[in-house]
């Protein structure tokens, strides 16, 4: 089981939650499988088609996914998925 950790804007939906474990063998499934867990999850991680929000960035460890496999990057029992949502605002 992979280890997801949660960022705090989105704790209210995973009963406080920091972290959750999570079964897959690849980040999908791992983060689809955090979304069966706490299903209010699903709309501020997937759009219409099922696929992880363009605007979250989604590391493994270190590593961003999007310089590995995507989300077929595969993980395993030692890996930390941590879920990264865009912050906007700020003074122009």
């Amino acid at each position: 089981m992979a280890n997801i950790i949660i960022p705090t804007p989105l704790r209210k939906f995973t009963n406080n939650e920091a972290s959750v474990e999570s079964n897959g063998t690849t980040v999908q499934e791992s983060v689809e499988d955090l979304a069966k867990q706490f299903p209010d999850l699903n709309k501020h991680i997937f759009d219409a088609e099922g696929k992880i929000r363009q605007f979250i960035r989604i590391y493994v460890g270190d590593e961003d996914i999007n310089a590995l496999n995507n989300e077929n990057t595969e993980v395993d029992g030692n890996s930390v998925i941590s879920i990264i949502p865009a912050i906007a605002g700020g003074i122009r």
